[in-house]
């Protein structure tokens, strides 16, 4: 055993020296523990008992072949004594099994993928900590719970209601309300769903869930130390009770387990009222035998949610549950909510009204109800360690739709087995793109970033294909389209729908599809921009879905009713667009300006490939609006009103958050020309003066790339700035500056993970893209930046439904830390003297090859 073996065995189990000391001396003779050890130092999930007896054997025959089979029992039986710890335990033994495996007792695929999924760590960016950000907005918001790619289901952790805490938990709280099936990732406006909250508890029932440090309820406290996370399970155990909680998911349904202490009143009880950022607003459940539950939770703008119900989200999730425990012991608890009592987040989370739940009516043997806040549990008594499961479906059309979610998905109680399932969804997922080369933190980073990438778009849709349309009726989604809910467009047209028509671009068809099929729905004449629950939010500014569209088109995602599309993104811009003056004004006008001109030329580049002419020449020209809200003077953009004169210039200039820009200041939002650079630099007065002000942008950032005044890579305005370099004839730049953003803004930590919000996958794309050494600008132009890879080798695995070619691969020879800067390049074989490549280069497959190097060189061409 070398010394890479001995220290990856110390840091499983640092804790247990003797045990330590056991294994080494067995092992010092025999040479079957081969390469590879490094990819292992991180406990993962655990294995089932039987999967266990099968690889403890295996170990038996490999770890002791040496030995006489006798001491090999007696030594192995001495050991389980001794560990008395089967969390460590297990992931010893899964860990051996994997190494095994990686050595010749399996195939070699098998392995990369088990490496693949293993590098997920759910809990990076899991935080709303505003105190650490420094800043309103927080931090990652992610959530750490069990999902599977672009699911219904999300099963995890709940630790607050109230406040703009979107993801529903945040890492430093120490208490959990309970675990929820469905919840939203990465985002603020005080966040949506978060239903169907399920609790385990033991001891009198309590109806509330109480605030954390300020009033007690049914949440919990929980050992920290014990809470694990990976891609489709999540576990932890609850201190206050006792009982350890597990998860894992299915795409339109999860599964729980609670081992429960020996206890005469023990219990799992659901708030069927809960809600993040407010309330469900009614709800109904009944129980259908001694094993099974059925019913619906109604939330409206009413109750506050998605912008506290300016963002108009108006759902019905439906829900049908089973127990592995017959249901002998039930019964309902039901606030009295007044008629006149207002409902939103303010409302829900004050004193007066957290009283009306703390004292709800508790009625025993009550099987079926409705009210406005209430909540269904069985009672039942545990043995010492008993496991008691539930698992349930949930839809968004009916509760037969739930039920036959759930019948299709879960047919059992194999825990252990739903898990595997969901690690085997995410592992085909992550393969998708493979990577070599780089630190254990940085593949775990991209991994982690890759997983949040295919959270959202989820699908709404029920497996017969049922979904809930626009005008509130139940529709039947045709051929292989899949209805997709949760589009954050501000957000995420700038990495994340470029990453997705790479890996994923029969989901940038779906969404799209999605999209026009709504406005059908509502018979609206525009698309929205930030869609939720089919709801048109009206969420942040500019027409994305326009840009989304104008991309796919250019990269060949055409399977959705192209004219229709086309008619509603002028309707967009229409509707949203700098209209008669040339340019918005108001004190947002510089990000509204400056985003719908982009939204022009997208559309111009797809009226152009739809062959309207006039069409294109004209959404050309209004592109140019950007120019309108140039002060010369100044030298920089500037808000105006509607008569056009300049609004007051502030003493911060255009460092000033706010100042005609929406989250950022006009340095940030200014350099948000990505159609027209050329002509950006003119304004400035020419590539040179354009050149020495963003260096100067960029210097100016602080180390860690938190929330500032210049790049902000914590917000979106910005996203694309590091790669405008090349077009400034220096690439040079451009990848010493992704790297740096790459090593410095991304760590696999909880609050240092991310450093703003991961708004839906788009801050997860960037990495996901600029760590493989490309990123578009203008994603509708079909362009990839070339900047500098933070892996050694980088395999793109294409559709090829959509792709000629099978793979795209990206190699970064002599790639180090200090080798940033790309030296020169061969595409398939040949010289290539571009700082970029085409989405038609890509798809048609091939080779990219850097050479790097310690120096800069900047002979690459922007054109």
């Amino acid at each position: 055993m070398n010394k890479k073996q001995k220290s990856y065995f110390k840091g499983l189990l640092a804790d247990n020296a003797a045990a330590m000391d056991t294994i080494m001396n067995h092992q010092e003779d025999n040479g079957w523990l081969k390469a590879k050890t490094d990819d292992y130092k991180e406990v993962v999930t655990p294995s089932t008992r039987k999967q266990l007896e099968i690889e403890m054997q295996r170990l038996r025959d490999e770890m002791y072949r040496v030995n006489k089979p006798k001491k090999t029992s007696s030594y192995l039986n001495g050991y389980l004594e001794y560990m008395k710890i089967r969390r460590i335990l297990y992931a010893l033994f899964y860990n051996l099994f994997v190494l095994l495996l990686s050595t010749g007792c399996g195939t070699v695929n098998q392995a990369e993928k088990s490496d693949i999924v293993d590098e997920v760590n759910p809990f990076i960016g899991a935080s709303t900590s505003v105190g650490v950000a420094g800043v309103y907005h927080g931090l990652g918001k992610t959530i750490p719970g069990a999902t599977t790619p672009f699911g219904m289901v999300q099963l995890g952790p709940n630790t607050i209601t109230g406040g703009d805490n979107g993801s529903g938990y945040s890492y430093e709280h120490k208490t959990i309300e309970g675990f929820a099936f469905t919840q939203m990732s990465g985002i603020g406006w005080f966040g949506d769903l978060g239903n169907f909250l399920v609790m385990p508890s033991t001891g009198p029932l309590k109806t509330n869930a109480g605030v954390e440090g300020k009033s007690a309820g049914y949440r919990s406290f929980y050992d920290k130390s014990s809470e694990q996370a990976s891609a489709g399970y999540y576990g932890v155990n609850l201190t206050d009770t006792h009982i350890k909680a597990e998860m894992t998911a299915a795409p339109h349904s999860g599964l729980l387990r609670f081992t429960f202490p020996k206890h005469a009143q023990s219990r799992i009880q659901i708030d069927l009222a809960r809600r993040v950022g407010g309330t469900a607003t009614a709800q109904h459940v009944r129980v259908l035998d001694d094993r099974s539950i059925s019913g619906w939770i109604r939330c409206t703008p009413d109750g506050g949610g998605w912008g506290n119900g300016d963002g108009k989200a108006d759902y019905t999730v439906y829900f049908y549950a089973e127990f592995s425990k017959p249901l002998k012991n039930v019964g309902i608890w039901r606030a009295q909510i007044p008629d006149s009592a207002h409902r939103k987040l303010e409302n829900v989370t004050a004193d007066y009204y957290q009283e009306w739940i703390t004292h709800a009516e508790v009625v025993d043997g009550l099987k079926e109800a409705t009210g406005k806040h209430i909540g269904f549990y069985t009672t039942f008594a545990t043995a010492h360690q008993e496991q008691v499961l539930m698992k349930a479906g949930i839809s968004f059309v009916d509760e037969a739709g739930a039920k036959k979610n759930l019948k299709a998905e879960i047919k059992d109680w194999d825990f252990d087995g739903l898990h595997e399932q969901a690690r085997k969804r995410w592992s085909d997922a992550l393969s998708k793109i493979q990577i070599s080369g780089g630190t254990d933190e940085q593949r775990k980073v991209f991994y982690t970033a890759l997983y949040r990438t295919m959270i959202d778009p989820r699908t709404l849709q029920d497996v017969d294909s049922r979904f809930p349309g626009g005008d509130a009726k139940i529709h039947q989604a045709q051929g292989e389209h899949t209805r997709r809910t949760i589009f954050s467009g501000w957000d995420v047209f700038r990495s994340q729908m470029p990453l997705q028509s790479l890996i994923n671009p029969q989901v940038v068809s779906d969404l799209i599809q999605s999209l026009t099929d709504l406005a059908t729905e509502k018979k609206l004449p525009y698309f929205e921009r930030w869609e939720m629950m089919n709801a048109y939010s009206g969420c942040m500014i500019g027409n994305p879905a326009v840009n989304v569209l104008a991309e796919a088109y250019t990269k060949g995602i055409r399977n959705y009713p192209v004219d229709r599309a086309y008619q509603l993104a002028v309707g967009s811009l229409d509707k949203f667009g700098n209209g008669r003056l040339g340019y918005t004004s108001g004190n947002l006008g510089i990000s509204l300006t400056l985003e719908y001109a982009y939204n022009d030329w997208c559309l111009s580049v797809l009226a152009q490939q739809l062959g309207k002419k006039d069409d294109a020449e004209r959404y050309a020209q209004d592109a140019f609006a950007y120019r309108n809200l140039f002060d010369a003077d100044k030298g920089w953009f500037r808000p105006k009103d509607e008569q056009g004169n300049w609004l007051p210039w502030p003493t911060e200039g255009r460092e000033k958050e706010w100042y005609g820009t929406i989250e950022c200041n006009p340095y940030q939002q200014g350099w948000f020309v990505p159609h027209d650079i050329s002509g950006l630099a003119r304004l400035l007065g020419g590539k040179q003066r354009m050149l020495q002000d963003l260096e100067s942008f960029f210097e100016k950032t602080p180390e860690d790339f938190h929330w500032n005044a210049f790049y902000n890579h914590a917000n979106e305005p910005v996203h694309h700035a590091a790669f405008l370099f090349n077009h400034l004839g220096k690439p040079s730049l451009t990848q010493q500056w992704t790297r740096k953003i790459c090593t410095q803004a991304y760590h696999n930590a909880v609050e240092k993970g991310l450093v703003g919000n991961e708004d839906v996958g788009q801050m997860s794309a960037w990495y996901v893209l600029a760590a493989s050494g490309i990123h578009p600008i203008a994603a509708a132009d079909g362009r990839y930046e070339i900047t500098s890879p933070l892996f050694d080798k980088i395999e793109i695995r294409l559709d090829p439904a959509y792709a000629c070619g099978k793979a795209f691969t990206i190699i970064a020879e002599h790639n180090s830390p200090e080798n940033i800067y790309i030296q020169s390049i061969q595409l398939n074989g040949k010289p290539y003297y571009k700082s970029f490549l085409t989405h038609a280069d890509i798809i048609k497959g091939g080779e990219l090859r850097l050479e790097m190097g310690n120096k800069p060189v900047n002979t690459l061409a922007a054109d």
